[in-house]
């Protein structure tokens, strides 16, 4: 059952944090990429160059799971979310409100002059969540809530 709480708080971690790790899957198996991200929601936005390793394999397979987490040294204070969904490009109808919403989170990515020729060679891509946790370790060892 999701919890309305838990939820808020999943909403507001999000917003607090900067990096997701993404994990996909392709011809060369599972794959991990740490990512910047801005998020409306549970649905995550972000830069990446098509040709990379991630970026292959999520033109060939859509699904993926992804988590937002500090680097904790003590395991009664690990929090973050756990998450599941498809990403998919953003269309070009939609990539300035996109910009929009990325900039206001990385300001550096609102300057066009120091960023320009680096958003040239990317794509924006939108990670759906369809499924989502709050884990909160603080409530217990392996705590988590569903949020999505």
């Amino acid at each position: 059952m999701i919890q309305a709480g838990a939820r808020d708080r999943a909403l507001d971690y999000l917003g607090r944090h900067c990096v997701m790790t993404l994990a996909t899957h392709g011809p060369e198996g599972p794959w991990a990429a740490a990512v910047f991200y801005a998020n409306d929601g549970f649905n995550l936005y972000f830069v990446s160059s098509p040709a990379s390793r991630h970026g292959l394999n999520l033109a060939a397979h859509a699904r993926v799971a992804a988590t937002v987490h500090e680097d904790y040294h003590d395991w009664r204070e690990i929090k973050g979310i756990q998450l599941e969904g498809s990403v998919e490009l953003v269309s070009a109808a939609e990539e300035a409100s996109i910009r929009e919403l990325y900039g206001k989170k990385f300001p550096l990515a609102a300057a066009p002059a120091a960023i320009a020729a680096a958003f040239a060679k990317v794509r924006w891509y939108r990670l759906a969540a369809v499924r989502a946790y709050f884990v909160d370790n603080s409530a217990g060892f392996g705590h988590r809530d569903q949020v999505l």
